[in-house]
Formats: structure tokens, sequence, C-alpha cells
């Protein structure tokens, strides 16, 4: 499955539209997000999915998780969000 990158510069209503086909077609979703900016649009998407797929009878849950991984030789430390069907 796709992993969506979320950065501080994402728009919450395009990711959310992401995450709405992801589940559409899954049954779940993951993003990904780092840095403080970056866990804030991915929240403010994740509530604004959940918005454009109730209307559906789809309720979504999210599961928080550290990840760490390597970048230009240094370890950061990520947050993803698994968005499931409840």
């Amino acid at each position: 499955m796709e992993l969506l990158k979320v950065s501080n510069n994402s728009q919450p209503k395009s990711v959310a539209g992401a995450i709405a086909a992801l589940i559409r077609q899954h049954g779940q979703a993951e993003l990904q997000a780092i840095g403080a900016g970056a866990v804030n649009q991915a929240v403010k998407s994740i509530a604004v999915a959940r918005g454009y797929l109730a209307s559906n009878g789809v309720d979504l849950v999210m599961v928080p998780a550290f990840h760490e991984l390597e970048i230009d030789g240094a370890v950061r430390t990520a947050i993803r969000f698994k968005v499931f069907k409840r």
C-alpha cells in the first residue's frame, strides 16, 4: 500500500481526498509526518477525510505510532498514522 507523506505545507483537503480514496479502495491508509507542522496537517487531514466518508456511513479510526528512519545519514523520528474503517 502507498504511504502518504505529509509535510507542513500539505493541504489538508488534498490529503483528505487521498485518504478517502485509499479507504474506499483498500479499506485503510497510512500517513507519515516528520515535525510538529507536518503532524498537525496530518491530523487535520484525517479529520477532514472522516467527514468526507461519514456521508457514506464509514467511520474512521486512527492509530499513531513512532517510526525511526534514516535521512541523509541522520536518524529521524516520524509519526505514522494508520487509518482504517471502524
